[in-house]
């Protein structure tokens, strides 16, 4: 990811643990592309940005402790990152109930986890 290149977009904002705060982090994500002009895949992208802040949710937010979402918008590619302090990496799992990494990785054209101290940051990106 080379950020020099042009001007970087940044927003992010942070989530207590809190299963209507999936909504919230669409509402958002939907105004910043509204403010950013870049609307073209907004439906998928809101589709990710639910998928990825759920599994934040229900496996990477301790009790107490939130989620941060940050969305960054360079070089023609608009990037979702969710940042969570519980242990562990996400993956795509061979048993029900999860397919919300599956939707991600169908959908756009790059994602990834990443570690941190403490948590992961898990992200996709849409070129």
């Amino acid at each position: 990811m080379n950020l020099h290149t042009q001007a970087a977009l940044l927003s992010e904002r942070l989530y207590l643990r809190n299963p209507q705060t999936v909504a919230a982090a669409r509402h958002f994500t939907r105004d910043t592309l509204e403010v950013w002009g870049r609307g073209d895949r907004q439906d998928d992208l809101l589709l990710c940005v639910s998928e990825l802040a759920t599994n934040a949710l229900r496996h990477g937010v301790p009790r107490g402790r939130g989620y941060l979402l940050r969305l960054l918008a360079y070089d023609g590619t608009v990037r979702a990152e969710v940042h969570d302090s519980g242990p562990g990496l996400s993956r795509i799992a061979d048993r029900p109930p999860g397919r919300g990494l599956l939707i991600v990785d169908a959908l756009a054209d790059a994602w990834g986890v990443l570690p941190r101290v403490p948590g992961k940051v898990v992200w996709c990106e849409f070129r």
